[in-house]
């Protein structure tokens, strides 16, 4: 008995043989600052409407055993893809739980969710929603029942954005000068967005050849950094950052307010970045895009960024983010998306078969030269004149 007073609630209820999956809780309401705290097979807690594919995937990656979420994970605003791809890797979804469930879990409390139904030990703290992906499909089914409604929001937001950014679309006016130089140059900017990482792999030998300036949207950065390359410059607030990158002696361009404050300025530059401030409403993949075109570069390459309409609806963007559209069709011809850059560096021709097609060219000029009237003087002369090379001080290695 003595030793039963001993067990965790999680182990007492295994014990006991009471039904669902336990494990350690992992609570943030900040999603992005949860997501480098997991730890494999425990249970994320949070609290994020429309829980958008981004950060499902980051939640797959990080191994969880479940996810809880305060708020509804499809609010029916628009389709979002986050449970589906949850769903899809096997991760438990259980939502709409209730805001009282941030206060009452705490890091490392032991978990139990069965039936919707969320335990703290063996007390019950909140019921929430057994997502399935039959609920899923239905949700989402509703959801786009609703998009009328998000496209008339994107064109006031649209408007809006025209207003009070359209000397920096048109003339850049604010946008910032930067040491790295981008003149004539290939760009290939990367956001953490979806399929970055294996975007980037593809690119392998585009960024071996074409030596593009690269450039780390926010997080981007650091997906930069584990692929195996220093980012010349980072877009964004430096607190999505790792230190790593920011003491590199990378160059920082921070989003800043009209007025000029840009938060997270002095934390780049206590860690030994330059750093500049880019007073603007867009957001981070905007300024990295309008930078790259206001400076002169030749060619924009993207990675991690939204290119179909279902993309962009995911986590709301179509109705509070004009500035991606207008960004995108202001850099026009410039910019190409990952995937096709990839597509023209993915089969290069091999070393052998440049040899035989220059073998075949020349034994192909050979004949033709013999079986031609001019053809046996045309060989002489050339025979002579390789004789004479050396008298010329050329030197054969």
């Amino acid at each position: 008995m003595r030793m039963s007073g001993l067990m965790s609630p999680a182990t007492r209820a295994r014990r006991r043989g009471l039904p669902g999956l336990s494990g350690v809780a992992r609570v943030d309401r900040n999603t992005e600052s949860l997501v480098r705290r997991l730890r494999a097979g425990e249970i994320a807690v949070l609290d994020e409407i429309d829980l958008d594919q981004v950060t499902a995937d980051a939640l797959v990656c990080a191994q969880v055993a479940a996810v809880v979420n305060a708020a509804p994970s499809i609010s029916g605003r628009y389709p979002n893809l986050g449970p589906q791809a949850l769903l899809a890797a096997g991760v438990p979804l259980v939502d709409g739980v209730g805001a009282d469930v941030m206060r009452e879990v705490h890091d490392g409390a032991k978990l139990r969710l069965h039936d919707g139904c969320v335990f703290l030990g063996e007390r019950l703290i909140g019921r929430g929603v057994p997502q399935t992906a039959e609920s899923v499909v239905t949700a989402m089914a509703a959801a786009r029942e609703g998009l009328s409604t998000q496209l008339e929001a994107f064109c006031a937001n649209m408007i809006e954005f025209v207003r009070h950014e359209r000397e920096l679309l048109l003339d850049g006016v604010g946008v910032p000068d930067v040491r790295v130089r981008l003149e004539g140059r290939h760009v290939l900017v990367v956001a953490g967005g979806l399929d970055h990482e294996d975007d980037l792999a593809r690119l392998r030998r585009y960024i071996r050849e074409c030596q593009p300036v690269l450039v780390g949207v926010a997080a981007g950065a650091d997906a930069l950094a584990a692929a195996g390359y220093r980012p010349d410059l980072v877009v964004g607030d430096p607190t999505e950052v790792s230190h790593r990158v920011l003491a590199s002696g990378v160059e920082v361009v921070v989003p800043a307010f009209a007025d000029g404050h840009a938060p997270g300025l002095y934390r780049a530059q206590d860690l030994g970045a330059s750093a500049v401030a880019f007073p603007s409403s867009a957001n981070p993949e905007d300024l990295a895009l309008l930078l790259a075109h206001h400076h002169g570069a030749s060619l924009i390459v993207i990675v991690g960024f939204h290119a179909t309409l279902t993309e962009f609806l995911d986590r709301g963007r179509l109705s509070g983010n004009a500035s991606m559209f207008l960004t995108q069709l202001k850099v026009g011809g410039l910019l190409v998306d990952a995937k096709a850059a990839a597509a023209l560096y993915r089969n290069p021709m091999p070393l052998g078969m440049v040899v035989l097609l220059v073998c075949a060219v020349m034994v192909a000029m050979t004949a033709a030269l013999m079986v031609s009237a001019a053809g046996p003087a045309i060989l002489g002369y050339l025979g002579r004149a390789a004789v004479s090379l050396p008298d010329l001080g050329i030197r054969w290695s």
